[in-house]
């Protein structure tokens, strides 16, 4: 608990210049400022205690998988990647996520089945043992391999001693309890005949044989096949194959086993005759007019599976025939004469055919195939004659089409997800098999801490996805696709207005109020679209409003610490301004139109968010229009602002009018915190007044318009990978014709070609060095966005740099910086973006006595503006009468660009924004109870008893924080929160029962600050910004939680609440059930006893120290990991270290004990069984004579 008294400035003495002047800023702590007679008191309840950063899990599909791993009796599957990650997955609800930290990619799984243990062989040639007896699985033992690559793994089911294959062509042997190896070692020219003067190359298959588990068979790539006797050290056959060996694969009796080549061709060998295949077949090989056959793709894989009821089976991948090109990739199933060709849309980088048993001498029983593909995850159920797929449970589609936004919603509205759920479930795909999924492993409990969470992602295809989050799952709960909304064009034509070439409907933000269900979408074309939420199907037109936003390109001069102070009036000097719809407008010329077509016709639309109003911003003189870099809408005032490069615009959904059209420099009006220069006008130019608006008939005007910003944005800025100035509007101090000229793009072309999604863009950057933190930021910026946008903190900036971004076609511009404001600024380039936006209860003036609606604007130079304004409250004077909005004035100047902006009432409690109650537009009419608008307001003067006197407005912006106490505008508290770099994400947000500003900054740190106070908490070095993925899905929420799209098909999930992290083992699945392990077929006695029962190896005896000795210390090294399991803690040394090695002991031992009893017990009647069947035949024979038999 801490408790703090500040002294605040005079409501009437203060002036507006007060708050925009350099303020003594602290880098350690929130900085209070000036004095007042009245105090307030805030009680403080967040300590650095409370916070604590981890993960929390990871969902979608493993990015660039490697390597598949399936535990029959488990039921668990284990998936690596190249980067080095292994996803373990269960039952619904089992996901856990680990990685290595070499970051090596993983070659190859094996599971030790039924033993809670997991062994990764890693491309650096390590073997890593993981403990999966615990809910975050740790490594061990690592054993490093120094002289040899490692190429293949095999452990035998129930065995200790790992065999090893290498490049090399040698087979060593590791022990799997103390991971060191033995000094048995099978070397590649004992393996081969002396005569054969070529190396056979690297080991690609290792297995035992069925029949006996001393016969190790080795596959070298040359096409060579080896059985090698354990017991005898001696080699028993040898085949020699033309072809490439891939893989190998048993019959269960261990008479025959099968290969795969790379011409396409399997052959079935026969132990009793080694000197030729018993069988080659070209499973997709025809015989051309010629009589040779069609030369063939490799089978990179085969198993070979029998059945008990049918035919066996052959599945393989690959084989086809190289006669056609772009064919999919195929999985092949043989059953009998049947072939059947499961065709893929991604390569399948490995599959594994899962059976009844674990044991490899038994008849095997497939029930299904687990298919890894490189973007997918497929399960085939083998019980059914069409062969069709599971229903795949986890949220392996995140990808689908690329993630380009992500919004994070915690503590939502109970009913929201059941409606959701409901909604969506109406539209799922079907064909799927009938039966559970095979998957089942490991359990999984709901969490005590559980409230609802949403996910939501936007994609390049303009679709929408809504996830339910809670209780740290994913599900898909509805999906919506924004294309629907626009006129798809026809099959030839070309429209001018097209903004890019592909993904014109990609998403780049996402608004939503749960409370009231409004939903808004914004797109690369310029475009926003408002939905609302019906359980109802309906059919209404699309409403359309065009905007065209646009600015004057004015040179910005900082004020620098000594000369003149930007000094702002009351804003009370203004008139009003009152929009309406359609007012100015007159018919335009040929390029006014916009980068979409809408819909005319009403459309049918299914139950769930239905499309009700478009917002497109309009093509100007042959240039595109901004993107948006800001978006807020509030359903209790029924407004929707929007701001970009240009300027700022505010839309009436409810009227489907336009209210406001401003640029920036027109939000300032006469108070201009910037001196600046406007660039020489063109002739025959038209001067526009700002307030623009758009009807049908709009009239355009000539002017110079900037270079579109291209695609995803970060804190509100637009992305592009060029940038020009932007000329139009009112100009404020002219200057001769020598000015710099504009360069101009046609209209025939697009601006750039693709919409990059977040999932894809990889950029390098420095973030590290103090000094050139600077340089960092611009880089960040230039790279994010694209245009040329000033924050008057960067005036002393080195001159120049250039930028560079993949994709993009040309470099037009260097971005410079003069060193001192006395520079001319002829030379410079600005734009000042609106970066952030939002709708609350506020006080427009200072000497306001209540709250009004009011919309405060941030803006990327750092001037926090508040415009009021006047809503109707009654329902009927709502829909008819317009509403007005007041002359704006600026508040604040910070520096960098705003991020966030929040309301805090005097009790330092977050103010929700008013909303209004969801009710459904389609929904039947009750004559008894009419449907009216109920909106919810949290003013802060509403909310306080009628005591308060005010709220606190938070305010971030990359660089500082600063908490301002309204209605006197009066600054409280200031803290720099980075020198080095600069924040990327901030936002408001409770934790621990109370509130906090978490921010994320470039360089990876992710910070905390109390509030109003600003202490710093927390601040965790978690993750160096390396690509532009993680700026552009990084995002805060409520609960102390996080995420990010930490790969192009994943998303990360952490918190920063010590509380959660505490519950965090309770959330988790549990990955290790005890199961008992499956009894081995009684085969009968006649089978055993013509030889048909495997036979037993003691394996300690032949690879242990004692016979096979100690292998070179300089082939591997053994590394101990950093044990993870329960209570090995205590075991590092002493006498508790001693007593829980005991007690390890004592429970292996007790375990033996009882493994022998059950061995005994099965003795004894494989015993009985053996006398009674004896005695049996006695009774028959012996009254027989001898030529009787």
């Amino acid at each position: 608990m801490k408790k703090f008294r500040k002294v605040l400035d005079g409501l009437t003495t203060s002036s507006p210049g007060g708050t925009l002047g350099s303020p003594s800023y602290s880098s350690a702590a929130g900085t209070p400022t000036a004095s007042t007679p009245r105090e307030i008191d805030v009680q403080e309840t967040l300590v650095s205690e409370n916070f604590q950063l981890c993960k929390t899990v990871r969902h979608g599909f493993p990015y660039q998988p490697t390597a598949l791993a399936f535990d029959p009796v488990q039921k668990i599957v284990a998936i690596g990647s190249r980067t080095g990650g292994v996803r373990i997955l269960g039952r619904p609800g089992v996901d856990c996520y680990c990685h290595h930290e070499t970051t090596a990619a993983v070659l190859q799984l094996q599971f030790l089945i039924n033993e809670g243990a997991l062994v990764t062989a890693c491309a650096d040639d390590t073997l890593h043992l993981w403990n999966l007896r615990q809910r975050r699985p740790a490594i061990l033992h690592s054993l490093k391999f120094n002289r040899e690559r490692i190429t293949f793994c095999h452990l035998p089911f129930q065995s200790k001693w790992l065999y090893v294959g290498t490049e090399r062509g040698n087979t060593h042997i590791v022990n799997i309890e103390s991971f060191v190896l033995s000094g048995y070692v099978i070397m590649w020219n004992k393996a081969i005949e002396l005569c054969t003067k070529t190396h056979p190359g690297p080991v690609v298959h290792l297995s035992d044989s069925p029949k006996d588990e001393g016969k190790l068979l080795i596959g070298f790539e040359s096409g060579t096949v080896v059985q090698w006797d354990l017991r005898m050290k001696k080699v028993d056959f040898r085949i020699y194959y033309d072809e490439a060996i891939h893989s190998v694969s048993w019959h269960h009796e261990g008479k025959q086993f099968m290969c795969s080549h790379s011409d396409g061709s399997l052959t079935l060998w026969n132990q009793r005759n080694t000197a030729r295949p018993f069988q080659i077949t070209f499973p997709h090989g025809k015989i051309q007019k010629d009589g040779r056959k069609e030369s063939c793709k490799p089978i990179l894989k085969v198993e070979y599976k029998t059945s008990r009821n049918s035919e066996p089976f052959v599945i393989f991948s690959g084989g086809l025939s190289y006669d056609k090109a772009g064919r999919r990739p195929t999985l092949t199933i043989m059953h009998g004469k049947a072939i059947t060709v499961l065709e893929m849309d991604h390569p399948i980088v490995e599959f594994m055919v899962l059976c009844e048993t674990p044991y490899n001498n038994e008849v095997q029983e497939p029930y299904a195939v687990v298919v890894l593909l490189e973007k997918d995850f497929i399960v085939v159920d083998l019980t059914q004659s069409n062969f069709p797929i599971f229903e795949n449970p986890y949220p392996m589609d995140i990808h689908e089409s690329p993630v380009t936004c992500t919004a994070y919603f915690a503590d939502c509205p109970p009913d929201i997800i059941p409606i959701l759920y409901s909604i969506g479930a109406k539209h799922k795909k079907t064909g799927f098999s009938q039966k559970e999924w095979p998957i089942t492993g490991g359990t999984w409990n709901v969490g005590s801490q559980t409230y609802p969470e949403i996910i939501i992602t936007g994609h390049a295809d303009g679709s929408i996805k809504f996830w339910d989050a809670s209780a740290i799952t994913l599900q898909m709960l509805y999906k919506l696709k924004t294309s629907k909304v626009f006129e798809k064009p026809k099959p030839g034509e070309v429209r001018g207005g097209d903004l890019v070439e592909e993904d014109p409907y990609a998403v780049q933000m996402v608004s939503w109020c749960p409370q009231s269900r409004i939903f808004c979408v914004v797109g690369i074309s310029a475009h926003i679209i408002l939905y609302r939420f019906s359980k109802y199907e309906a059919n209404t037109p699309i409403v359309s409003l065009e905007v065209r936003l646009q600015c004057d390109t004015e040179e910005v001069l900082s004020p620098s610490e000594t000369e003149n102070q930007p000094c702002f009036p009351e804003p009370g000097s203004h008139s009003p301004v009152q929009a309406s719809p359609g007012s100015g407008a007159s018919e335009g010329v040929k390029d006014s139109i916009p980068c979409l077509k809408v819909k005319e016709r009403p459309v049918r639309v299914p139950p769930g968010y239905q499309a009700e109003l478009v917002v497109q911003l309009l093509w100007v003189d042959g240039e595109p229009p901004g993107q948006i870099t800001s978006l807020d809408i509030n359903s209790a005032y029924g407004l929707l602002a929007f701001g970009n490069s240009n300027g700022l615009a505010v839309v009436d959904y409810l009227q489907k009018t336009l209210l406001l059209c401003l640029s920036t420099l027109d939000l300032y009006g006469a108070a201009d915190p910037y001196q600046r220069l406007t660039r020489s006008p063109r002739k025959n130019r038209q001067s526009t007044s700002g307030l623009t608006e758009l009807s049908d008939n709009q009239q355009s005007v000539d002017m110079e318009r900037s270079k579109s910003p291209t695609s995803d944005h970060v804190n509100g800025h637009c992305t592009s990978p060029t940038s020009q100035p932007c000329s139009a509007g009112k100009p404020r101090i002219p200057i001769g014709p020598e000015g710099s000229r504009l360069t101009r793009r046609g209209p025939g072309r697009p601006p750039f070609r693709k919409a990059q999604s977040a999932a894809c863009m990889e950029i390098s950057l420095p973030v590290s060095h103090t000094e050139v933190g600077h340089t960092s930021r611009r880089a960040m910026l230039q790279q994010l966005h694209g245009v040329s946008m000033y924050s008057h903190d960067e005036h002393h900036s080195p001159a120049a740099y250039c930028w560079s971004e993949k994709g993009a076609e040309s470099r037009e511009n260097s971005f410079s910086r003069s060193r001192s404001s006395s520079v001319s600024s002829i030379d410079r380039e600005t734009k000042e973006a609106v970066t952030t936006l939002q709708f609350g209860e506020s006080y427009g003036r200072k000497g306001d006595a209540q709250p009004t609606p009011c919309l405060w604007v941030g803006t990327s130079l750092g001037v926090v503006l508040l415009i009021p304004m006047s809503v109707p409250t009654e329902e009927e004077e709502r829909l008819e009468e317009p509403v007005t909005i007041g002359p704006g004035g600026a508040v604040l100047l910070m520096k960098g660009s705003i991020l966030r902006l929040a309301f805090l009432d005097l009790a330092g409690a977050i103010i929700p924004g008013p909303h209004e109650v969801w009710r459904d537009p389609n929904g039947p009419e009750d004559p008894d109870r009419p449907r009216r608008r109920k909106l919810i307001n949290f003013s802060p003067w509403s909310s306080q008893d009628g005591c308060a006197e005010g709220h606190l407005a938070v305010v971030c912006s990359e660089r500082q924080a600063k908490v301002l106490l309204m209605p006197s505008q009066a600054c409280l508290f200031v803290h720099n929160i980075t020198e080095s770099s600069f924040v990327l994400r901030a936002d408001v947000v409770t934790a621990c029962n109370s509130v906090c500003l978490a921010c994320f900054c470039a360089n990876g740190h992710i910070m905390t600050l109390s509030l109003p106070s600003l202490r710093p908490l927390m601040d965790v070095n978690y993750l160096p910004m390396t690509d532009m993925r993680i700026a552009r899905t990084f995002c805060f929420t409520n609960g102390g939680q996080a995420l990010y799209l930490s790969s192009p098909t994943e998303v990360q999930r952490i918190t920063f609440s010590q509380d959660m992290c505490e519950n965090l083992q309770e959330m988790l699945g549990e990955l290790f059930t005890p199961i008992e392990t499956p009894e081995v077929q009684n085969r009968g006695f006649l089978k055993g006893f013509f030889g048909g029962n495997a036979q037993n190896l003691d394996r300690e005896e032949l690879f242990g120290e004692a016979s096979a000795g100690k292998a070179s210390r300089s082939l591997a090294q053994h590394i101990p990991g950093q044990v993870g399991m329960e209570g090995m803690k205590a075991a590092a040394g002493g006498v508790v270290g001693d007593l829980a090695r005991a007690r390890i002991a004592l429970d292996e031992r007790g375990q033996r004990l009882g493994e022998l009893e059950d061995r005994t017990a099965h003795m004894m009647t494989s015993a009985e069984t053996f006398s009674k069947h004896a005695h049996e035949l006695m009774l028959k024979c012996k009254d027989k004579k001898w030529y009787q038999f």
